[in-house]
């Protein structure tokens, strides 16, 4: 049996704008620290933040990531274009549209190495008041992750951590 699959619209990677990658780590009581990244745009692409989000989608869906639905468990599926190596501090996360750097806390590379996976959020929303550069507060993080606007339109992926050697 076949599942339906949704048309993807063509896209320019200038629709997509500055697209910014951030990490953090935590736990819910009683269950251990876990890693987190969320890849998000500004929505400052070249036809602006509507067409920025449809561009984002598109982009993901041609990435094998779902967008909108349950997270995808990326560790068994290594042909999966979506790929996160983490080495000397940093986690490198590339896909076919995108890749970033982020220089990672200690804390978060504790937690990423002991369950050896990565919540990765990838938002079509943009978030055009989490600049580069500027620090981001927590409550300003769990404001955006935690909007349900946000968490529907995003696809959810769980990545294995792979390292040089």
């Amino acid at each position: 049996m076949t599942s339906p699959k949704t048309p993807t619209l063509p896209y320019s990677p200038a629709q997509l704008g500055t697209q910014i990658l951030i990490g953090w780590s935590g736990a819910s009581p009683g269950e251990r620290d876990t890693a987190f990244l969320l890849a998000y745009s500004l929505g400052d692409g070249t036809d602006g933040p509507e067409a920025g989000e449809r561009a984002m989608r598109t982009a993901l869906e041609r990435s094998g990531l779902r967008v909108g639905g349950e997270t995808l468990d990326a560790t068994g599926m290594p042909n999966l274009p979506v790929k996160l190596l983490v080495q000397a501090g940093q986690a490198v996360l590339t896909l076919p549209h995108f890749k970033a750097q982020y220089g990672v806390p200690p804390e978060w590379l504790a937690a990423a190495r002991a369950e050896g996976t990565v919540h990765a959020m990838f938002a079509t929303r943009p978030w055009p008041g989490a600049l580069p550069g500027q620090p981001v507060g927590e409550d300003q993080l769990r404001a955006f992750v935690g909007d349900p606007r946000v968490i529907a339109s995003s696809a959810h992926c769980l990545l294995p951590v792979r390292s040089l050697g």
